[in-house]
């Protein structure tokens, strides 16, 4: 979502500054679409001066970011493209300027706590919050990867909150993490939080020292510098990964760069989110069903994915691992597969279910367990459990679940489950005509076929 979001917002931010870039004076909508085709019929009035002089120092700036990463490119480059303003006598020929900005810090302020005022800015505060949030925590642990460091996400949060507290007293804006500045901090060698906090007393002193020279930069020069700006925005490595590893992941990113493009930021934010809640609320809704049988090449006799390795099963007894969570949004799902697998395979009397994939079950989880367990005994047949986990076996027997489905269904490991129901809970008359005999156990009963019979 966050990817997305920034590749949009890049191009906003691109799409906006093109009419400075160029020379023409810009669009009073603010719709992707319209600011293109108001910039379209603006064409004939191209400014060759400024488009010079934004492409002098967009040039500038990309030859600093490849040959001199550590130098101050983006300022330098500025720099560059004021003086060729004056050079070419600028603002006689349409190019306009900046003007000074004023020499001195921002004031304190008081936030406004009004009821009005949170009423109007809390929808467009949440989808900000919401966006710095997962934008921080995401640089935070790219960078930690490559850094081989540890990154606590509650203690982004919490530091991030107080910023923006604090920040609201001195007519600050909101903070969030910059993709730009960590990664240059990071190439430059820094190593701790203290990297921004002399970066800011930095810009302060630039602020005050030099604030009057910004009376000569062309908006043109800034144009050029914010087009390099919107490009690094563009994470190319991360949307190529996302396309090619998650479908569900391209979705989400595609939705959300359009509804940037195409809709309020804030409800785009909001689309992207509630979007990926979908996705998520679909995937672990449907716990995935996994058919077991014992591997022949494995002296151990270890289970494996049929799919995987395809092979006999067991006539009598079906094998499956559910990895999922049992909650009330998958009990449909996990009830359906059983009942399809009882369909399809009417002479597996037998269902054990290896639990060591349920991380997590709740009532309804729990109830659901109950109800296919007696469903299927009603029907003659039976439902096992095994290799469950403490927690999910402590929730079962505090809501008398076990009970319901019967402690002698229910084992602690496969192996026992394996010695239990094969050699006493199967009908030893169709194990002696097997010629499957798939499990270990299988060979402690008797076969018709032997000499012995």
């Amino acid at each position: 979502m966050v990817v997305g979001f920034t590749a949009g917002a890049a191009l906003l931010i691109g799409s906006s500054q093109l009419a400075n870039f160029v020379g023409v004076t810009g669009s009073k909508h603010h719709a992707f679409v319209h600011v293109w085709a108001d910039l379209f019929h603006k064409l004939p009035q191209i400014n060759l001066y400024v488009v010079a002089i934004a492409l002098t120092t967009l040039i500038a700036a990309l030859l600093f970011k490849v040959y001199l990463p550590r130098w101050p490119g983006m300022l330098l480059a500025m720099i560059i493209g004021s003086l060729l303003s004056l050079v070419l006598n600028g603002k006689e020929h349409g190019v306009r300027l900046i003007g000074s900005l004023p020499g001195h810090l921002p004031p304190l302020s008081l936030p406004d706590l009004s009821t009005a005022s949170v009423r109007t800015l809390a929808p467009a505060a949440l989808a900000v919050a919401m966006l710095g949030l997962a934008e921080a925590v995401s640089i935070a642990r790219a960078v930690a990867t490559r850094s081989q460091q540890r990154i606590d996400s509650n203690q982004e949060f919490i530091g991030q909150g107080l910023s923006n507290i604090v920040g609201s007293f001195f007519s600050s804006y909101a903070s969030s993490g910059s993709f730009t500045r960590t990664g240059l901090n990071y190439e430059v060698g820094a190593k701790t939080p203290m990297a921004a906090v002399y970066a800011a007393f930095t810009l302060a002193a630039v602020l005050l020292l030099i604030a009057p020279l910004t009376a000569y930069l062309p908006i043109a020069s800034m144009a050029g510098v914010l087009l390099l700006v919107a490009y690094g925005l563009v994470d190319l490595h991360h949307i190529k990964t996302i396309v090619s590893v998650s479908n569900q992941e391209t979705a989400v990113l595609a939705v959300t760069f359009f509804a940037t493009l195409l809709v309020e930021l804030e409800f785009a934010i909001y689309t992207g989110v509630i979007l990926s809640l979908l996705l998520y609320l679909n995937r672990t809704s449907h716990p995935h069903f996994v058919t077991l049988v014992p591997d022949p090449a494995s002296s151990r006799r270890s289970f494996v994915n049929i799919l995987k390795q395809p092979s006999l099963e067991c006539p009598q007894m079906k094998v499956v691992r559910i990895d999922g969570s049992l909650f009330f949004g998958a009990v449909n799902h996990v009830a359906d597969q059983l009942d399809k697998i009882a369909k399809e395979s009417p002479e597996q009397a037998h269902i054990l279910i290896v639990g060591s994939g349920i991380n997590f079950i709740d009532v309804a989880g729990c109830e659901m367990l109950a109800d296919e367990g007696h469903r299927l005994h009603m029907n003659g047949r039976k439902l096992y459990l095994c290799s469950m986990k403490s927690d999910i076996l402590n929730t079962l027997g505090r809501g008398g679940y076990l009970d319901r489905i019967n402690e002698e269904n229910i084992f602690l490991s496969k192996t026992r489950a394996m010695k239990e129901i094969v050699l006493r809970r199967l009908d030893p008359e169709r194990c002696r005509i097997c010629r499957a005999r798939i499990f270990s156990e299988c060979s402690q009963m008797p076969q018709k076929f032997d000499k012995t019979v």
